[in-house]
């Protein structure tokens, strides 16, 4: 219930500087439980168009509440897709959500590797993209100014490296 939420939230800031919620997806009951315990709000979502317009009614359910700020992480970021069009720019969702970006998370392979082994993606994938994403993240909700990472030259990287592969390769 949101009075139970709001309870465990206020238990847990007595201990903690910061009070992460999860919540899940969607304006159903868990969220509504969830946000209603929620002083500040990161909206998490994709480059792609139904999530897009589903964060931007979270965003509206969170200000109507008075949830203040809100901020925007990008996540699943595919630089090679948004240089060919394929997906949203990471300036097309901050126009249309009108949030200021908190983060972006690179699509990585070894958030997979991680969740399927149980194991942090700081051990394991340790030149991982979207760890240092993860990290850059948390280091700006701490006041460090960090730079975006810039997902166009991302893309020529990937590129690059793709066809340094190809070029080496016999078929």
């Amino acid at each position: 219930k949101p009075e139970d939420m709001q309870r465990i939230a206020s238990m847990l800031s007595e201990q903690f500087e910061y009070v992460l919620i999860d919540c899940p997806a969607g304006v159903e009951d868990g969220f509504k439980n969830a946000a209603s315990a929620a002083k500040e709000a990161i909206v998490v979502t994709n480059p792609e168009v139904s999530a897009v317009r589903d964060a931007d009614r979270v965003i509206g359910l969170l200000t109507t509440n008075g949830i203040k700020p809100v901020q925007l992480v990008l996540n699943r970021v595919r630089p090679t897709m948004i240089a060919n069009q394929e997906m949203l720019s990471v300036e097309d969702v901050t126009d249309i959500l009108a949030l200021p970006l908190l983060g972006l998370v690179l699509e990585d392979e070894q958030v997979i590797v991680s969740t399927n082994r149980g194991e942090p993606l700081t051990l394991i994938g340790r030149n991982s993209p979207a760890a240092k994403c993860y990290s850059n993240i948390a280091r700006r909700l701490q006041g460090e100014e960090i730079p975006l990472i810039d997902p166009s030259k991302e893309g020529s990287r990937i590129r690059d490296k793709f066809r340094r592969l190809m070029q080496t390769k016999i078929f």
